[in-house]
């Protein structure tokens, strides 16, 4: 008897979701909010989120999408746009290190062999 891994598919990861069991508006703002309302509202989303079992998950997926609104993975829109954006730099100054190791290393031709002498060297002349 194999093990079945064909539910899996019928279960992504938001069916164990805690804002499952809430409001959605408290997750996404209403239009024209005021901004005491829309603080105290992230807020109780954050908390909601910070009980979710599946809060990694949903906010990789609100970082891959990416999600423009709402509270995702205990993140806001904007707080979503500053990690995609710490994201991006990471990356460029990876790749420019990268680039820099490169320049100083030098084209790799094989080991060095120094302090080794060839069948000519130490040869007496004569």
């Amino acid at each position: 008897m194999g093990v079945r891994l064909d539910h899996l598919e019928d279960n992504p990861w938001h069916t164990g979701a805690a804002c499952r069991r809430d409001e959605a508006g408290l997750f996404f703002a209403p239009s024209k909010e005021p901004t005491a309302a829309r603080l105290a509202r992230e807020e109780h989303a954050k908390q909601v989120c910070a009980r979710c079992p599946v809060l990694l998950e949903c906010r990789e997926h609100a970082l891959a999408q990416p999600e423009p609104y709402g509270v995702w993975g205990g993140l806001t829109a904007a707080e979503r746009r500053v990690v995609l954006a710490r994201r991006r730099r990471r990356e460029l100054e990876l790749v420019e290190l990268r680039a820099e190791a490169q320049l100083v290393a030098g084209p790799v031709v094989g080991p060095r062999l120094a302090g080794r002498r060839g069948p000519e060297q130490g040869r007496i002349a004569g």
